[in-house]
């Protein structure tokens, strides 16, 4: 099983620490926050990413992918004017651009909240819309656009297997694939092994984290309900050959190499037991 290490915990340190604590921890590769000060997409677009993939080189640790903030932060393509619609779409496709400039495989997002007051067959036809359009520039650039479902907390949209087993069925692109973090179906009392059922070789990434089963905390393996001994079993027993990224991001920042190192030694003790 390959660990990603996600770089977000790190956002109050230099990027290099990220890089550098993969390599000593074990991890098999980096998954860089599209966030400042390390990755913003439009400060990548000025500066280029040769400091990215010089530490890539460094420390001879590849980058899994490139996840800017898409949950209204200030991008949410699900809500506003058409006007925000059209500047978060501008934002995703940078955002390939620089993802496939650093090598990245893929690019991953979500389809943040849409607002309460909007009917399901209003934001439906938006995401569809968004989703096409994304689609398109992915194949054009010949660049993976991964979705992301998020937990009930965070959205309204795409928070099931099902919801996402619908979006890449209907677009129908090669370039669109999907991914199971498992706080989702956790919180949302859905089988986390349901996502290989229903999608099979379009789970194409993972985020492992543990989950209380009521919020959208990301917490260490370990301190929530998740049986993760068993679920990593059950993962090797399909051959997964995707990444499995330790999503550990704002709990954790305040001695993110220290609970970087914690993660790996949890699920690597999980594994040889």
């Amino acid at each position: 099983m390959k660990f990603g290490l996600f770089t977000c915990g790190y956002m109050r340190f230099p990027l290099e620490q990220a890089f550098k604590d993969a390599a000593r921890f074990g991890y098999d590769g980096v998954e860089i926050w599209g966030g400042r000060p390390h990755a913003y997409p439009p400060d990548l677009k000025d500066t280029g990413v040769k400091n990215i993939l010089e530490l890539s080189d460094r420390y001879e640790m590849p980058i899994i992918g490139y996840t800017p903030e898409t949950n209204a932060y200030p991008y949410n393509m699900m809500i506003g004017t058409e006007a925000m619609r059209r500047d978060s779409l501008d934002y995703i496709k940078l955002s390939m651009d620089v993802a496939k400039e650093m090598g990245a495989e893929f690019t991953l997002i979500s389809a943040a909240h849409a607002g309460y007051n909007t009917p399901r067959d209003e934001y439906w036809a938006r995401l569809m819309k968004n989703m096409r359009e994304l689609a398109a520039y992915a194949e054009k650039i010949d660049h993976t656009l991964i979705l992301e479902p998020l937990t009930q907390y965070e959205s309204n949209v795409v928070c099931t297997a099902n919801d996402l087993l619908v979006v890449l069925n209907e677009i129908n692109s090669p370039k669109l694939t999907g991914m199971c973090d498992i706080c989702p179906p956790f919180c949302n009392v859905e089988p986390i092994m349901t996502y290989f059922t229903k999608l099979g070789d379009r789970v194409s990434h993972m985020h492992i984290i543990d989950s209380d089963g009521h919020s959208d905390s990301h917490l260490l393996p370990g301190e929530g309900r998740i049986p993760l001994k068993q679920l990593l079993r059950e993962i090797e027993e399909l051959n997964y050959q995707g990444y499995c990224t330790i999503e550990l991001v704002t709990a954790y920042m305040n001695e993110p190499s220290l609970y970087a190192a914690a993660a790996i030694e949890k699920l690597c003790e999980y594994l040889d037991n």
